[in-house]
């Protein structure tokens, strides 16, 4: 893909986005730790670069589908942490009223389409809503997240195919972490990059590297233009990686499966310490940025304040707002 000039300002946008997806998951671990938290969480700690590149690369009303790992997704895409933690603790003031949870986050406004807790949910999804734009000749795309495991879901190939031979407009990012829950890329597929799957539909697969946000930025940049033009999907896989286990409260990591020294390695390709120098050399004073965090981890802790204070939901509701009863 042709390279994009990224100019200070929307670099150092994209950096405080992948700060406050941190710093939320950050905040969800010690939540989860604490018994706080129902259910699982799979968190997004160390692929920031993804989501921050991909969203800041759309229009508002553009659209994502995420996955159960989409905490991130959410975020860069302007969701609200504290309906967003209010919905993790399931609390009534959460996005879905706090009957969704972690993985089940939508916001139809900001063109969130959901969470999936459904691995590969969100392909076939994103493929009616890129019909969608088509017919109704909208000028907007939408992006599809999903990970390694998914592309090998029957949905992956199905969604592909149409979308290829429709010219829909929707731009496949895969967030291959290397990991299937605990199965190795290596052990579930016979390839090494998924991309190259999208000669079998005759459209571009593009490889980037998915903890440099300047690399996914430029991409997604290039894919989206080609999307409005009507030339059909792209499927870009972002090589990356996972810092927590699988779900959090996993032993050691996902330590049974890969190794302590596998783990270190990436989180020294921490996606958010490679671009603060750059940030630096261009001019954002390193006082500043530090002044930025902190102001993140006190808009993070309102968010646990306004998630632990809003009231459960009603048990007269539990039957409210599903399709069947």
């Amino acid at each position: 893909m042709k390279a994009t000039n990224i100019s200070k300002d929307k670099l150092y946008d994209m950096y405080k986005t992948m700060i406050r997806a941190r710093y939320f998951e950050n905040k969800v671990i010690e939540l989860y730790q604490h018994g706080l938290m129902p259910g699982l969480a799979h968190l997004y700690v160390g692929e920031e670069a993804v989501a921050a590149g991909v969203c800041g690369a759309l229009k508002k009303d553009d659209y994502i589908t995420s996955t159960h790992r989409g905490h991130g997704h959410l975020i860069a895409k302007g969701g609200d942490i504290n309906r967003m933690l209010a919905e993790i603790l399931g609390k009534s003031t959460g996005y879905c009223k706090g009957k969704g949870g972690s993985m089940h986050i939508v916001d139809i406004s900001l063109g969130i389409l959901g969470a999936n807790g459904i691995v590969g949910g969100g392909l076939t999804l994103s493929m009616g809503a890129g019909l969608t734009q088509k017919v109704q000749k909208t000028n907007k795309v939408v992006v599809c997240f999903f990970g390694d495991g998914a592309s090998n879901q029957g949905s992956f190939h199905e969604a592909l195919n149409l979308a290829s031979v429709w010219k829909l407009p929707v731009i496949y990012v895969c967030e291959n972490n290397g990991y299937g829950i605990s199965v190795s890329q290596a052990r579930h597929q016979n390839i090494k990059d998924i991309a190259i799957r999208a000669q079998s539909y005759g459209i571009p697969g593009v490889i980037v590297d998915g903890n440099d946000i300047e690399d996914v930025y430029n991409t997604i940049t290039e894919t989206v233009k080609r999307a409005r033009s009507g030339e059909g999907p792209t499927l870009v896989e972002c090589k990356t990686y996972r810092w927590r286990g699988h779900h959090e409260g996993e032993a050691n990591r996902g330590g049974t499966y890969r190794s302590k020294e596998e783990i270190l390695s990436w989180e020294r390709k921490c996606p958010i310490k490679r671009v603060e120098p750059k940030l630096i050399k261009m001019g954002i004073p390193a006082a500043e940025i530090e002044e930025y965090k902190v102001e993140i981890a006190k808009q993070v802790e309102e968010a646990v304040k306004f998630a632990t204070n809003s009231p459960w939901p009603d048990l007269s509701e539990g039957t409210n707002d599903v399709y069947a009863e």
